[in-house]
């Protein structure tokens, strides 16, 4: 089985306990306006123009053909998507996705299992991981069998059933709840968090023993304040195996969407960082 990966990440110490190897499997339903992976969003490999790397500033014979790079099918040239790196002489050009099967992948989270130690491991992330549910079902299963410990991160926009299965093969989740009103997340997320929220709730009911990370981007603007942040702990109220933790915001994705001929939405520059420090102490 094969699926479409567009990065794959050694040494995290960010996405679960332990040092971690992060899969970053692409394809997301949502689409958040401060999203720092743009990259992520189509399941399909995306190529990646830098004008500014370009020596003519406007592409060369090969990539003049990239007049909508937004809409750009890697189909119309020849040869493997993964060579358009080494065709660029300047570094302008390269693709966000690759075609990977379960045994690559895996066979390469095993080899740097040296430095798991107890908690480390396997995370499947995005993107949203389980847009791809089977193969990720799969990567997992395999990473059990293997016996590496395994974790995901996920926004809930996903079948319910899929997300069954995978939590019977992990040993920890990162679970995102970005708004509780279902009118604001729309406007910001692009759908309704209904299926989010029914998710969490079957995790809890059916999966107590499975560990939770329930967390919270904070956007400037968009659900930096009490009201929002105070809604989101009281539905975490009385639930038991979580935690809860809120996530700064920041831009580090936005020169990704110049690569990809697209606009950043106009979400501000900063977070105030004392607001965030008072925001986190509702958490506690």
């Amino acid at each position: 089985m094969t699926g479409t990966v567009f990065n794959i990440q050694p040494y995290s110490l960010h996405d679960g306990p332990g040092i971690r190897t992060v899969v970053f499997l692409k394809g997301c339903p949502m689409r958040c306006e401060w999203c720092a992976n743009p990259e992520s969003q189509s399941i399909s490999p995306q190529v990646w123009f830098d004008r500014e790397k370009c020596i003519s500033g406007k592409g060369c014979s090969f990539c003049a053909k990239l007049t909508d790079i937004s809409r750009f099918d890697p189909a119309a040239f020849d040869g493997e998507t993964k060579s358009f790196e080494s065709i660029c002489p300047c570094g302008a050009l390269g693709v966000y996705g690759r075609e990977m099967t379960v045994g690559e992948i895996i066979d390469r989270v095993e080899a740097e299992s040296v430095f798991y130690g107890e908690d480390g491991g396997l995370t499947l992330s995005g993107g949203e991981p389980f847009m791809q549910g089977e193969f990720a079902i799969e990567l997992l299963r395999e990473a059990k069998r293997r016996h590496i410990n395994t974790a995901a991160e996920t926004c809930g926009q996903c079948s319910k059933e899929v997300l069954r299965r995978a939590a019977g093969l992990l040993d920890h989740i990162m679970f995102d709840i970005k708004l509780i009103d279902e009118e604001r997340h729309r406007r910001y997320t692009g759908c309704s968090n209904r299926q989010i929220l029914d998710n969490l709730e079957m995790l809890f009911a059916e999966f107590p023993k499975l560990r939770k990370r329930i967390r919270t981007p904070v956007i400037p603007t968009v659900n930096d304040n009490e009201e929002d942040i105070r809604a989101i702990a009281g539905l975490l109220s009385g639930r038991e195996n979580y935690s809860y933790e809120l996530l700064p915001y920041h831009r580090f994705g936005v020169g990704k969407y110049r690569l990809l001929g697209r606009e950043y939405a106009a979400i501000p520059d900063k977070l105030d960082s004392e607001l965030f420090e008072k925001l986190k102490q509702l958490t506690l």
